[in-house]
């Protein structure tokens, strides 16, 4: 039965890999997201239903369009199969339990469609991390054991912190080299992650961040000779952080707490 569960699970993040990869592609464009159906980029022809099924149509038409033979990009087998598996490791953590509903579908598939809208485009939709506050105080309300009150300030303690953290750092940055530094989006999306784990597991996230952003310059400077100047978005590095956290938060708070005492 557990193995007919995770082939559903991972069927399921196939599915729903494949109306990520729609949301990836419209959102930018201001375009409505159910319709017109799916469509070539290339020659705008419509695709049939046998020619969308996840990853299987791209195999089977050997990554090009059936009609202009335009070679289809990689990124999209690549995000249904990344879907498939976080919704696969998410079942295996929380199971048959609300919190996969919350976690999967509601968190970490926006996620990845505001990952790669902020590598192609560098804005983080207020359509995603908006809505997104208001479902991690849902999603501390009905997964936690506190009271409601208690989680309730457990989630705005956190909506303060983190995005208060980051207006400050931005706001600071600002006056003193007079440009943007972090922009808006990141600010609500570390909002988005105060509301569901509050100003402890916020912090956490911008320190892991922080770090994988770090390490992942230095290596484009150096691998491709880049300046220092460079843009490169934080979004990705945030969302990274906070799937980290989400599967091994707990541990790394008691490991880097335990240190002090």
């Amino acid at each position: 039965m557990t193995s007919l569960f995770l082939i559903e699970a991972a069927l399921f993040g196939l599915i729903l890999g494949s109306f990520l990869n729609v949301c990836i592609y419209r959102l930018p464009l201001g375009q409505s997201l159910a319709l017109p159906r799916s469509y070539c980029p290339e020659c705008g022809r419509f695709i049939h239903w046998y020619d969308n099924i996840p990853v299987l149509s791209f195999l089977l038409l050997l990554g090009r369009c059936r009609k202009c033979r335009r070679k289809i990009p990689l990124r999209y087998p690549f995000v249904e199969l990344l879907t498939g598996f976080f919704s696969v490791v998410c079942y295996l953590k929380f199971g048959l339990h609300l919190s996969y509903l919350f976690y999967f579908p509601l968190f970490i598939a926006p996620l990845i469609v505001l990952t790669f809208i902020d590598l192609d485009h560098q804005i983080i939709p207020n359509v995603i991390s908006l809505p997104g506050i208001v479902v991690g105080l849902l999603a501390s309300l009905i997964l936690s054991k506190m009271p409601p009150i208690v989680a309730l300030l457990f989630s705005l303690k956190g909506i303060l912190v983190g995005g208060g953290i980051l207006f400050l750092i931005s706001w600071i940055y600002e006056k003193l080299r007079h440009q943007e530094g972090i922009g808006g989006g990141d600010i609500k999306l570390a909002a988005m992650f105060g509301a569901f784990f509050g100003w402890k597991g916020v912090l956490l996230i911008l320190f892991l961040s922080s770090l994988l952003g770090s390490l992942i310059g230095v290596m484009v400077m150096v691998l491709f000779r880049k300046g220092a100047k460079t843009v490169i978005p934080y979004g990705p590095f945030l969302s990274a952080g906070a799937v980290v956290y989400l599967f091994y938060g707990m541990e790394l708070l008691h490991w880097y707490l335990g240190r002090f005492h």
